[in-house]
């Protein structure tokens, strides 16, 4: 099998990992409604038995990335998929709510593996390292945006147990297939990147890892404020809805189910231009729309909302592709594991900014308005970043 092939496969699972993993994740937020009837316990008592494997899906995660650099890449995806499959299919078996937190916490700690270490498999193999990541994103938000179909289908037509074994069963013969592939050497880890780069100044290392700790976490809290908050928002400010949950739900996940695709056009011009503009350009389009939607209503707040959320998705890949080119190579995993910690532990801040402003002002405007100053604040760092030359695109079509 050849090198190039082996890369294709390998873009191929680390896209496929990245929706499983968002998926198994996500089966038991829906599959748990079945189970407060089945079991008569209380949802809080049940949902809070996810608690320990979600703090450690972030967590583990920069041991897993470490774990990828120092050891396999590709075998520790194989991992990945066969314990996230098993795990999920203990959790099916569970008799107790002990067994099923137990299964629930091994799920997590195995999905700690895919971001840290799918992430660096994938640009590793990767020629346009921008296109991949946007691929990779597409990916992901479909993982989360199944989860509750494929649950909520399951359930209702054969009970909660099918609807996480079923899932499991899946990502389990997955796992199978890469074990075997990389047992034949099909899929095979790489020594290099298959587009490989020379290795960044260390000046230019600690200036970017300052420069994008503070990027990355403000553009969390921009990204984790605002998909908390606009659920909330369309019910009291877009009147065209009447006030409807299921209205309110369903703008919510078409908005970013279309933002999704645009990390693909996103990481395109990231191969084809300074990823650095592209990230730059991201946040000077949100900050007027996030500064908009604090103040408008009706159609005017709906459209300003999807285009802040639609630049703060495009700006993903250019971000990731940013934290490749200021990495060493043998540090990627580490620092993927790094970010998604960093991104993880925004949450809780996001969750209490939005409770605490809307609980005192009794709206989202002072909210929006703290976003918009974030975002000005990223532009004002993402100033301070390297200076790079775009990567030629023939070379990019020529590494094809």
């Amino acid at each position: 099998m050849s090198a190039a092939r082996s890369d294709r496969l390998s873009q191929v699972f680390a896209w496929i990992g990245h929706a499983t993993m968002h998926c198994l994740t996500g089966l038991f937020l829906t599959a748990v409604l079945a189970l407060e009837t089945d079991w008569h316990q209380s949802y809080g008592d049940l949902i809070a038995l996810w608690t320990v494997g979600a703090f450690l899906v972030g967590a583990l995660a920069p041991f897993a990335g470490w774990l990828g650099d120092r050891w396999s890449n590709a075998k520790m995806m194989a991992v990945f998929f066969v314990g996230s499959g098993l795990a999920t299919i203990a959790a099916s078996l569970a008799a107790t709510p002990t067994q099923l937190g137990v299964a629930l916490t091994a799920l997590g700690a195995f999905a700690a593996i895919y971001h840290p270490v799918g992430m660096s498999w994938l640009v590793r193999s990767a020629a346009n390292k921008g296109v991949a990541l946007g691929i990779w994103g597409v990916f992901g938000s479909t993982g989360v945006a199944i989860a509750g179909i494929v649950a909520g289908g399951l359930t209702a037509l054969a009970g909660w147990r099918a609807a996480l074994w079923i899932p499991g069963t899946i990502a389990l013969a997955i796992g199978v297939v890469l074990v075997a592939a990389i047992a034949t050497r099909w899929v095979v880890d790489g020594a290099r990147d298959r587009a490989p780069s020379a290795e960044p100044a260390r000046g230019d290392v600690i200036r970017a890892f300052i420069v994008l700790s503070i990027t990355v976490f403000l553009g969390g809290l921009i990204y984790n404020a605002t998909q908390i908050a606009l659920p909330k928002a369309f019910a009291e400010r877009a009147d065209f809805l009447g006030g409807s949950v299921l209205g309110a739900g369903t703008l919510f996940t078409a908005i970013y189910l279309i933002a999704s695709l645009l990390q693909i056009p996103a990481g395109w011009l990231s191969d084809r231009y300074p990823p650095r503009l592209v990230y730059l350009a991201a946040f000077v389009v949100q900050a007027p729309f996030m500064a908009l939607a604090a103040a408008a209503t009706g159609l005017p707040f709906v459209l300003a909302a999807a285009a802040m959320v639609m630049a703060n998705v495009a700006a993903i890949p250019a971000e990731n592709v940013l934290m490749v080119r200021y990495t060493p190579s043998r540090w990627r995993g580490s620092m993927f594991g790094a970010k998604f910690v960093l991104s993880l532990g925004v949450a809780p801040v996001a969750v209490q900014l939005v409770a605490i402003l809307h609980e005192r002002t009794g709206d989202f405007v002072a909210l929006f308005t703290t976003l918009a100053l974030c975002s000005a604040g990223i532009v004002v760092a993402a100033f301070l970043l390297p200076r790079e030359r775009a990567r030629s695109a023939s070379v990019a079509v020529a590494a094809e």
